[in-house]
């Protein structure tokens, strides 16, 4: 089974990285990273850099795809390349799925109209734009129309667990989790929009993306 996850300029690492490390472990998944063209790609920050092992023609008929978010995704709302070959790739996926932002190019590329989805909080209001409903949930699941999308940055390790229990059931999610020692104990209860006071939703205004 092969797994496409396009990487685009300043995209954010964990989307990318997270459903990665979960997917790979299962001995039947290859997962390539696509892009416009072979070679380096730069994240959010430019802090990091991946390789792209094909480009989207090499990659047309993948069996699941994951999009990943970050701040590049928005001068890629009307990139025809990228959009067509999502909108083509899902003709033929078992799984199209997002992560993050990455739910923006699923909208642009036509899967989400009409349908609930998620997205990061700070995108809510492009996501509806841009025809999708948003619902505040970690992942949202439209089987019938093979689509999920997951919310802000490490939802995508939630999301492809749900993959892999799919694709191969529950036992070998449950093994992966395991695998990873996945079994998150934050030491602050504000990982949402709803749990987070003003004062910290506006110091999230002075981070770096």
């Amino acid at each position: 089974m092969q797994v496409a996850i396009p990487l685009f300029p300043r995209f954010t690492a964990l989307d990318a990285v997270g459903p990665y490390e979960v997917l790979q472990r299962i001995p039947d998944i290859d997962v390539l990273f696509v892009g416009h063209s072979r070679g380096e790609v730069r994240s959010d920050n430019g802090m990091l850099g991946m390789i792209c092992d094909a480009s989207f023609e090499e990659l047309p008929r993948p069996d699941v795809v994951v999009v990943p978010g970050g701040i590049g995704t928005r001068v890629l709302l009307d990139d025809a390349t990228l959009l067509d070959w999502i909108s083509t790739a899902h003709h033929h996926t078992r799984f199209t799925t997002s992560v993050c932002t990455g739910s923006l190019l699923l909208a642009a590329a036509g899967l989400l109209d009409g349908l609930t989805a998620t997205t990061h909080w700070g995108a809510v209001e492009l996501l509806e734009h841009l025809g999708a409903r948003y619902v505040e949930e970690r992942v949202v699941e439209h089987l019938p129309q093979r689509i999920i999308t997951s919310a802000g940055v490490s939802s995508g390790i939630d999301m492809a667990l749900r993959l892999v229990e799919l694709v191969a059931g529950a036992e070998a999610a449950q093994a992966v989790q395991l695998q990873l020692e996945y079994d998150p104990q934050p030491p602050f209860d504000c990982g949402s929009l709803a749990k987070a006071g003003e004062a910290v939703r506006l110091r999230t205004t002075q981070l770096r993306r």
